[in-house]
């Protein structure tokens, strides 16, 4: 007898349902996801979903990630300003898009919902994080910073100002203010005694 070779079935029952849950989000925006509409789309009931997930902001989430999170390559040109323009570049380009609007819902509903804030904290926002300092440390190794650069405060000086503008006042990100951006910070960075 011969096996069939493919996904277990559970496979792609996660997949339908992750997939339903981006969609949705897309469509509607997070408020108006519920558990029950991404049952209907996935074809599948809630307690299928509640086997896996323990609430909609941790489905969501997982459905937003795989739909945006294929492994994003940590730049590495041999220079840490370029290498640091180039990831909060295509972050910044990601973010003016619908998918990267929902980033501006995501964390506006988790001003409400604490479990999806530290849901996205944790599984979105600190890879990130992880990121830009793998850059700034290797900065340090390789000489074109100093040893005694704060890098957790030099994230803070980077990302800070995007998401100020992002959330806050509204005004343009594109390429020339993100250039502008890590240029200031890698001046300041590099004054550093």
């Amino acid at each position: 007898m011969d096996k069939k070779i493919g996904r277990p079935r559970s496979e792609k029952t996660k997949e339908a349902i992750l997939t339903a849950a981006y969609d949705l989000l897309l469509e509607n925006g997070f408020g108006a996801v519920t558990i029950e509409k991404i049952a209907e789309r996935a074809g599948v009931s809630k307690a299928t979903i509640y086997k896996w997930w323990p609430n909609k902001a941790a489905v969501v989430m997982d459905g937003f990630l795989k739909a945006t999170n294929v492994m994003i390559p940590i730049p590495d040109t041999g220079v840490t300003v370029d290498d640091m323009f180039i990831q909060v570049n295509n972050y910044a380009k990601f973010l003016m898009s619908r998918g990267g609007n929902v980033i501006n819902e995501i964390i506006a509903e988790g001003q409400f919902d604490a479990k999806l804030a530290e849901t996205y904290r944790a599984i979105y926002f600190k890879p990130r994080r992880s990121i830009s300092k793998q850059i700034l440390e290797r900065g340090i190794s390789r000489g074109e910073l100093g040893k005694d650069v704060n890098i957790e405060l030099s994230i803070d000086l980077i990302w800070g100002p995007l998401f100020y503008r992002l959330l806050i006042t509204g005004e343009v990100i594109d390429s020339t203010f993100i250039k502008e951006l890590i240029n200031h910070v890698f001046k300041g960075l590099r004054n550093i005694d």
